[in-house]
């Protein structure tokens, strides 16, 4: 590595640490995707066509494998900018399932995007609804006449917006989102605490030249919700020839993941990570996986745009 690219490693690793300095909040409760670097339109609006052309990427999360109401979580999202102009849109949708608890999330994206002459900024808006279920009379319980566990399942729609910002370059990305910005309370008994707390997502990111065939790039989120510790995601992925990603990541209380993505094609990837569980949890399942599939439009005339490093 050049003493140019160390330089930029030490500033990134110190804008990076003063950045968690001045989060202040709690961890996390909305679902969670270890491939976050390659999944953006997932956690922040403002993601929206970053990758100058039309996008479209599917991801399946499987947590505690073996475990009973483990979650297990889908998205899907496409985007793309508008030709000429500043703008961008986009659509995700979103399935989360823990237990008898189901929520299908269906939003629409809007981003304005400013290009400066190193870089591009974008504001991003997000309009939609999570439709919301629970079904207790799923439950089986020893004596059969629980009250908390009645035959009616419990339904609510419940309306939301979101916003973020997002600053790219080639090399270098900073994101800032809050995908839900109304705490609607979930249905239950009157006075009960259940409800969507906002979460704000920190995310950053940068790519160092280690050799003409290797790169590195470090990535960092930090997500935060009131009443839960502060949750910090730490990643390392190596890029080897352009095509093979190879990394890894640890999440502060919960696991160590590691990750590998192909670059099949200038237009098609597939990705795939493990996290490992750190807490005493890791005696009830066998880990959790995580698959992604990613599809770039790319104009017959262009053999490759400009390569998209996240």
């Amino acid at each position: 590595m050049s003493i140019m690219n160390m330089t930029r490693l030490i500033q990134w690793v110190a804008a990076t640490c003063l950045s968690l300095a001045s989060v202040a909040g709690y961890g996390q409760q909305q679902a969670m995707y270890t491939q976050y670097m390659f999944n953006g339109l997932a956690i922040n609006p403002a993601y929206a066509g970053s990758q100058g052309s039309l996008t479209m990427t599917a991801l399946a999360r499987e947590q505690w494998l073996g475990m009973d109401g483990a979650p297990s979580s889908q998205t899907f999202s496409m985007h793309a900018p508008l030709k000429g102009r500043k703008i961008a849109l986009g659509l995700l949708l979103t399935h989360d399932e823990i237990g008898v608890t189901n929520q299908y999330g269906a939003y629409a994206v809007y981003a304005y995007r400013i290009k400066f002459r190193k870089g591009t900024l974008s504001a991003g808006l997000q309009a939609g609804f999570n439709s919301y279920r629970a079904g207790f009379s799923n439950v089986v319980v020893p004596q059969g006449d629980d009250a908390s566990f009645s035959s009616d399942d419990l339904r609510s729609f419940l309306p939301n917006i979101g916003a973020g910002t997002y600053y790219s370059t080639d090399r270098f990305y900073v994101g800032f989102s809050l995908p839900h910005l109304l705490a609607n309370p979930y249905p239950g008994e009157e006075g009960s605490m259940a409800q969507q707390y906002r979460h704000w997502f920190l995310s950053s990111g940068y790519v160092f030249d280690l050799s003409p065939d290797l790169k590195l790039k470090p990535n960092i989120l930090v997500k935060a919700v009131e009443g839960a510790p502060l949750e910090v995601d730490i990643n390392v992925n190596f890029l080897i020839k352009e095509i093979l990603w190879l990394g890894a990541s640890y999440r502060s209380f919960d696991a160590i993941s590691f990750l590998i993505e192909f670059q099949i094609t200038p237009q098609f990837r597939f990705g795939y990570a493990y996290d490992y569980t750190l807490t005493d949890l890791r005696s009830f399942h066998s880990g959790s996986h995580e698959l992604m599939l990613s599809y770039r439009f790319l104009r017959k005339d262009k053999k490759m745009l400009t390569p998209r490093y996240f």
